[in-house]
């Protein structure tokens, strides 16, 4: 079975989506705050991470141990409207990639569900 990573052609689609969302981010007031001046780092990490995930090579893991997301998100407020803004720029960035529907589902699924899971504050 071909993962879905083989499917969107590999590395270049996550660098690409990531590239996407981190537009939105960038001018959102709720989430600019939460990440660094610099947005290399984030960039390259979110791009590993979504790879690995779904089927590429284990280079995050080589680099940062196991993903480990709720530990790694916990030093920040994620609250319900900070998981709709990083939601919303997520989702604009899968649909602007114009994938056929089965692979946009399976990401949008697995986006919504990160999106909720990763809520830590009331």
């Amino acid at each position: 079975m071909t993962s879905l990573y083989e499917q969107v052609g590999g590395q270049p689609f996550f660098d690409t989506l990531v590239e996407r969302f981190y537009e939105g981010v960038g001018d959102d007031m709720v989430l600019r705050p939460m990440y660094p001046d610099d947005l290399t780092e984030p960039k390259r990490h979110l791009a590993l991470f979504l790879a690995q995930y779904w089927g590429g090579p284990g280079t995050y893991s080589d680099e940062r141990g196991h993903p480990r997301l709720r530990m790694r998100h916990a030093p920040f407020v994620v609250d319900e409207a900070a998981s709709e803004a990083w939601l919303t720029h997520m989702t604009a960035a899968v649909r602007a990639a114009s994938l056929p529907g089965e692979l946009e589902s399976a990401l949008l699924d697995y986006f919504t569900n990160a999106a909720t899971f990763l809520i830590n504050s009331a």
